[in-house]
């Protein structure tokens, strides 16, 4: 393995770093975020055009650059850096991949290009509560609760059939109803991805439906959120129109249904599964770039602050707590940059980056002393990313718990054995205990 990075890949994270550190201050992040977008639409198009940043991971032939999601995450470790509000999240790590996944040859071809030049932006609408198992980095993704279970709540789909008499005239296409909360620049995307569920309770399963932004019966309005850079919002659909994702245009609604009973909400859980583990690689990275910056800012101020006649950073307890935070984000660096080449990590590498940020932002505001406790003072917004993080896309401990469920850690004990599953001793080097029984009449006569 080569951990070194490309010519390319350095020229890239160097381009980004410039740009926006002159174009995402504090204070730019600030206006940026609380715009009716809920970003800078102006430098987003610039990053597209100069940068292809929408498009780094979408193949050449739909208009990206052509990258693997490797340097997507290198990217976003720039953008995690710099607090940067943008669709980049929720367009190229959630929604693209999904498309390329499961679209079909025509649906690729009009909605790839798109969103690859920045013209596009999309969101994938789950319900915030739930979007850590939808992609499976919380729990099993197959269950189907996290959609709002089959009978209420969620999203529901029906097929559209045509009206009696018509026998042979092909289906109307499929309409949508019920809400979702909590989505990722929901109230400003131009193309949401709907999570929703379609046959009924009986056999209820969970598909991915394309809606556009103006399409009738769709009503989206912006969510007040714990951090600013994340913008959410609330999606209801009022019996909307929906295009399936995946579904063959000459199959129409009704055939798809039938078609797609068995196979593809199987296809769809997993494309999420996979989408999952690459959106927890880049988010790690993205929390890494905001801790590093959130530890240098609190070692810029501590140099120049001044207490007792000397530098708050010369004492040495405060020496301790910074390098403790160095070594914290170091290992959550070293953990994302790993994830970037096994994708399979992504989740365990997101712990690690998400409990780095939360920490090296807390002991950020106690080092700024009483001014880092002011709600306004710039130390909170690395704080609040990274609560608002573990909200969406965690808790640590739970992305930790999945991980070692998927990685047989905790398998069930196997009682012929004791509670040894695999027979052997165990790591003290004595046998596992039996479980005494009680002993037969022949037993009995022989002692």
């Amino acid at each position: 393995m080569d951990a070194a990075f490309t010519a390319e890949q350095d020229e890239m994270r160097r381009t980004l770093r410039e740009i926006l550190g002159k174009r995402c201050g504090p204070d730019e992040v600030k206006a940026a975020a609380r715009t009716a977008a809920g970003h800078d639409r102006e430098l987003w198009q610039r990053l597209a055009r100069q940068l292809g940043l929408p498009g780094i991971a979408i193949a050449e032939e739909y208009g990206g650059v052509g990258c693997t999601p490797a340097d997507l995450a290198l990217a976003c470790e720039e953008t995690g850096r710099a607090l940067l509000p943008s669709p980049l999240l929720a367009t190229a790590v959630l929604v693209a991949p999904l498309i390329t996944a499961l679209g079909t040859a025509a649906q690729r071809s009009a909605l790839l290009p798109a969103l690859a030049s920045g013209e596009l932006s999309a969101a994938l609408a789950v319900p915030g509560p739930a979007l850590a198992t939808a992609l499976a980095l919380t729990g099993d993704n197959t269950a189907g609760e996290w959609a709002g279970g089959g009978r209420a709540g969620g999203v529901q789909a029906r097929a559209v059939t045509p009206a009696p008499g018509t026998s042979g005239a092909p289906a109307e296409g499929w309409r949508l109803y019920g809400e979702v909360a909590q989505v990722l620049d929901g109230h400003s995307a131009g193309l949401l991805l709907v999570a929703a569920h379609t046959g009924g309770f009986a056999r209820s399963r969970t598909l991915l439906f394309l809606v556009r932004e103006d399409a009738p019966g769709l009503v989206r309005s912006r969510q007040p959120t714990l951090d600013e850079t994340r913008p959410q919002g609330r999606v209801q659909l009022r019996d909307v129109p929906a295009e399936l994702l995946g579904a063959g245009d000459a199959a129409g609604a009704a055939g798809a249904a039938t078609a797609n009973a068995d196979g593809a909400d199987g296809d769809v859980l997993s494309a999420l599964a996979a989408t999952g583990r690459t959106a927890a690689t880049v988010l790690a990275a993205e929390a890494v770039g905001a801790a590093d910056q959130a530890l240098a800012r609190t070692v810029d101020y501590v140099r120049r602050r001044e207490q007792f006649g000397r530098a708050v950073g010369s004492f040495q307890a405060v020496k301790h707590r910074l390098a403790d935070l160095y070594v914290r984000v170091q290992a959550a660096r070293s953990a994302a940059y790993y994830a970037a080449w096994d994708p399979e990590q992504g989740p365990l590498a997101l712990a690690q980056a998400l409990e780095a940020l939360r920490v090296t932002a807390g002991e950020g505001i106690q080092l700024h002393g009483g001014i880092g406790f002011t709600w306004e003072h710039d130390a909170h917004l690395y704080f609040k990313r990274a609560a608002a993080d573990e909200l969406l896309f965690g808790p640590v401990h739970r992305l930790r718990a999945h991980a070692a469920h998927n990685s047989g850690l905790f398998a069930p004990a196997d009682r012929a054995t004791g509670g040894n599953p695999s027979g052997r001793d165990t790591p003290t080097g004595r046998s596992a205990p039996t479980t005494p029984t009680t002993p037969t009449e022949p037993e009995k006569a022989a002692v």
